[in-house]
């Protein structure tokens, strides 16, 4: 009954207080072909995969659920682990172990809840009476590529002509010389290029891309070659997105940060962007296991997910909102801004705010 304690290099009986410890395997951490997994996992049949589990310490047999691979026995709770190459053609290889423990990662989500603005009152209790956290390792794809893009696009810049105005004053018709904005366009063409290291993508269905997307930062740096010592007492999922669609969502990260660096390429007060054409060279993947502390609390017959980054104690999740709080806070907001006005118009310094920048004619 050994379990991996987070923040350790060492499992722990729940029992006795054994410590056993995890030597890390003298690996390096390795980056895959992309193209010839494609073509591997093309050739390679599809065959109906067995989700068998077998307790040594029971004998019972069971079914894990089909994005899981490790978890608990349901008859004696020990903690078991499958290996994912009875689930998927591609097996993690590496992994961050946990370093916030349950403790730490419920704290870590109070904080948080106490943050919300315009949060119902009565959240909190509903929150603590229906969270249970549940530590599990999610699957994410890296992406390495270089990156070669042309383009056509315009630059724009800006200069200023004067422009006459009027307007009447204090009961009189003025006349003033207003500086006025001009964009002159420019045809534009060119090259950029940039490497990208380990674009990160989860692989899990489980939970909304944009929670689990949002967890960074991750230390992936400290990645160790994968070790199932760490797994035990808890849960992993195995892979739902598969290798050449987590590349297409790389590939739009790539793409948001390509249009970045053409636009400084150009240069100028302006840019537009007409056309632009990316290749993707040397493509390599990894495939690792990242820790999260997940659960949920149900609210007004509502379920609302929250995952706590397993190393660095972030929080991400769903919340409900006050709406009654909203409607107060915008009622206040135009009231200020209303008295505001009024006081400017009757101190005359909305006039001078208006004209102050016309130059006399």
């Amino acid at each position: 009954m050994l379990k991996y304690q987070p923040g350790t290099t060492h499992q722990t009986c729940e029992y006795c207080g054994q410590e056993n410890a995890i030597v890390d395997k003298q690996e390096a951490i390795q980056e895959y072909d992309f193209h010839n997994a494609l073509e591997t996992l093309a050739k390679t049949q599809s065959t109906p995969v067995s989700k068998q589990a077998h307790c040594d310490a029971c004998g019972a047999n069971f079914k894990f659920a089909a994005n899981l691979n490790a978890g608990q026995c349901p008859f004696c709770g020990t903690d078991i682990v499958v290996s994912t190459q009875q689930n998927k053609l591609i097996s993690p290889k590496s992994l961050l172990p946990f370093v916030i423990n349950q403790s730490e990662a419920n704290d870590k989500f109070h904080l948080w809840l106490q943050r919300l603005w315009f949060a119902p009152n009565k959240i909190k209790k509903y929150a603590r009476k229906n969270n249970k956290l549940i530590g599990i390792y999610i699957p994410y794809w890296t992406y390495d590529s270089d990156t070669e893009t042309t383009y056509t696009g315009a630059r724009g810049d800006t200069y200023y002509v004067n422009q006459r105005v009027s307007y009447v004053q204090n009961g009189r018709q003025v006349s003033t010389v207003k500086r006025v904005p001009k964009i002159r366009w420019t045809h534009v063409r060119g090259r950029v290029s940039r490497f990208f290291d380990d674009v990160l993508i989860g692989a899990s269905r489980s939970l909304p891309r944009q929670i689990i997307d949002h967890l960074h930062p991750w230390d992936l740096q400290n990645l160790v070659p994968y070790e199932e010592k760490y797994i035990s007492g808890f849960q992993s999922e195995v892979y739902q997105v598969e290798l050449d669609e987590g590349f297409d969502h790389a590939r739009q990260v790539m793409d948001g940060i390509i249009h970045q660096d053409i636009a400084y390429d150009i240069g100028g007060d302006h840019q537009r962007i007409h056309k632009m054409n990316t290749r993707y060279n040397h493509i390599t993947y990894k495939h690792c296991l990242l820790p999260i502390w997940s659960a949920a609390f149900l609210y007004r017959n509502k379920t609302y997910r929250f995952v706590v980054n397993g190393r660095t104690g972030q929080v991400q999740g769903e919340r409900p909102y006050s709406y009654w709080k909203i409607a107060i806070a915008v009622i206040t907001g135009l009231i200020v801004i209303g008295g505001g006005i009024t006081y400017l118009q009757q101190s005359g310094a909305l006039e001078h705010i208006e004209y102050g920048n016309y130059y006399a004619y």
